[in-house]
């Protein structure tokens, strides 16, 4: 009976997803950020920072800077991602980065690492 439940729920939740689309569109009055998915895998997260930092200012993930810390793939792609989406005029398609992005309307910023 679990097994079954558990099928329906992630059914469900795909369901959702595939309503909505990968595209759904955000308020354009609303400030978006775009983070990296958790369940990325580190070779596509190494991928989306080298792509993104080989076209925007990616020195704020600088050892000592605000946002190097921590320092881990996850954080520093989620950085650099971000930087790419915003610099692009956050449209949808600037955060797909091989579907390992989300669009979020929570800002991800913590202490002093403000993400733009």
């Amino acid at each position: 009976m679990a097994k079954v439940a558990s099928t329906l729920s992630f059914f469900l939740l795909l369901l959702s997803l595939l309503i909505s689309g990968p595209l759904k569109s955000v308020n354009g009055d609303q400030k978006t950020w775009c983070v990296a998915k958790p369940s990325s895998n580190d070779a596509t997260l190494l991928e989306n920072i080298n792509y993104a930092c080989a076209q925007v200012d990616c020195r704020i993930l600088s050892k000592g800077c605000p946002c190097s810390s921590p320092d881990n793939l996850i954080n520093h792609a989620s950085i650099a991602m971000n930087l790419y989406y915003q610099s692009r005029g956050r449209n949808n398609w600037n955060c797909h980065f091989q579907n390992s992005a989300l669009i979020v309307m929570t800002d991800p910023s913590y202490g002093n690492c403000v993400y733009a």
